[in-house]
């Protein structure tokens, strides 16, 4: 098995990715807030954090190694899929609670 060294620059690009992806899960209400213990949903901050991964891969465009396309692209569809389902389920909230109120 051969392994592949790591850079330091890659290292740190993807902690970078993997920091902003664990920020926007935590503003998903996926993680507890570490210095609360409780969970802080923020569907605007999330929404932030996933345009400004979106907006890195595109002006990172041919300029990453594989590792890091590859972090960054599956850090962002995940991030994507989880704002989907949170923002149905904001949804159906809403729904529930008009439904009720009527």
């Amino acid at each position: 098995m051969v392994e592949e060294k790591i850079s330091q620059a890659e290292l740190q690009f993807i902690q970078f990715v993997s920091m902003l992806s664990n920020s926007a899960m935590q503003h998903l209400g996926k993680f507890t807030n570490p210095l609360t213990g409780k969970i802080e949903k923020s569907l605007e901050a999330a929404r932030a954090t996933i345009d400004l991964l979106s907006m890195l891969k595109e002006k990172t465009k041919g300029n990453l190694t594989k590792r890091e396309e590859e972090t960054l692209t599956s850090s962002l569809a995940n991030l994507q899929l989880n704002y989907a389902d949170e923002v149905k389920r904001e949804e159906s909230k809403k729904d529930e609670k008009a439904k009720k109120e009527n």
